[in-house]
């Protein structure tokens, strides 16, 4: 299988647009036109994952962590990261990151975390804003179906739960082709009149090039009138953190213990126990203490995270419980979740989860 198309499918559920700033998500190692055999899953890339991927014949490994983060000045060894790097192109080992973008979408690592933990009713804790943006387009009344049927399989028309969404409104569209035109209606250098239906929708940006190149493809107009508006709306399917509910309200110490066998944490490092049921809950995998404020606000009774600094654990105030459960085992399952989404388009596809765990954090 080309690595082209297995890219092609990760980058398809979770968009590498949607990475943060400081992220280096994407293909670090390899040709993308290059035959894969046999891929292995990671949540990071080591020097015992890369012999694993070596002993098992996998020539691409896809890890949740980027191994390479920062610029490399040499590589000649002298640290780990440098020795992977090495190995991995003598090997012909292709490596791909899927980092924050996977963090950020809804059914990412903060979906399967949640559901882990047993959450229902989930939702995005913290969208993002300035994702949206309004096509507006005008088509012949009779090609109109065409169009939209077009433009919402390339990704238009998602609000929320409802897709193919469009408002459209008929009207009047005017034109005159010069002479080096071909005109689908009218004649060249005549005025022309035609019956028209305005489409407006909606669409992410990261799917604007799918949305603009399936509009020009099936609308019959030689030169396409088109709008494209920017939006202040939050798009409630990508963004940090999410927020569920359990089924039912449970001790606290109870659920916590629950959380602590779930993820198989050595520790959990928590604020004081107020004495309350749990029922909403919220959770960000990775660092999220950026997320506690909104956390607080969404009413949740407990947030869970990892790498929560000692400072950090005062904005409870007696609001909620803060919960660090561990880097490694708030993201543990990239793995399950990466490898899902390649069987499910790949059913034939060698891909292997690693069986080690990398977690470099060990408790007494």
């Amino acid at each position: 299988m080309k690595l082209s198309d297995i890219i092609a499918a990760l980058e398809k559920f979770a968009p590498p647009q949607l990475q943060e700033s400081y992220d280096n998500s994407g293909l670090l190692i390899g040709n993308i036109q290059s035959e894969i055999k046999k891929a292995l899953v990671t949540v990071d890339v080591t020097e015992a994952v890369l012999k694993e991927a070596i002993e098992k014949k996998c020539n691409l490994m896809i890890s949740h962590h980027p191994l390479i983060f920062k610029g490399l000045k040499s590589i000649t060894g002298k640290n780990a990261e440098e020795r992977i790097i090495e190995k991995a192109i003598k090997n012909n080992i292709a490596i791909y990151a899927i980092h924050t973008n996977l963090d950020n979408v809804d059914q990412g690592i903060n979906a399967i975390l949640s559901k882990k933990l047993g959450l229902k009713n989930m939702r995005i804790l913290s969208p993002k804003k300035e994702l949206l943006r309004k096509l507006v387009t005008f088509c012949p009344a009779d090609h109109a179906e065409k169009v939209r049927k077009a433009i919402f399989e390339a990704g238009a028309g998602h609000i929320g739960e409802y897709d193919s969404c469009s408002f459209n409104t008929p009207g009047t569209g005017s034109f005159r082709g010069s002479d080096a035109t071909n005109p689908f209606v009218g004649e060249k250098g005549t005025l022309h009149y035609e019956d028209e239906i305005r489409i407006e929708t909606i669409y992410p940006v990261y799917r604007e090039s799918a949305v603009l190149n399936a509009l020009f493809e099936s609308h019959p107009y030689e030169e396409v009138a088109y709008d494209l508006y920017p939006l202040e709306n939050v798009f409630d399917r990508v963004g940090a953190g999410m927020i569920g509910e359990l089924e039912k309200e449970t001790d606290e110490l109870e659920f916590l213990k629950n959380v602590k066998q779930t993820l198989g944490s050595g520790c959990i490092r928590h604020t004081r126990l107020p004495g309350k049921k749990i029922k909403k809950v919220a959770v960000c995998g990775g660092v999220g203490s950026f997320l506690i404020g909104d956390a607080i606000r969404a009413g949740a009774d407990i947030f869970i995270t990892g790498d929560i600094k000692y400072h950090d654990f005062f904005q409870a105030e007696n609001h909620i419980i803060i919960t660090d459960v561990g880097h490694y085992e708030s993201e543990q399952f990239a793995k399950e979740l990466i490898y899902d989404v390649l069987i499910e388009k790949f059913p034939n596809f060698a891909v292997l989860i690693s069986e080690g765990a990398t977690n470099p954090i060990n408790y007494l």
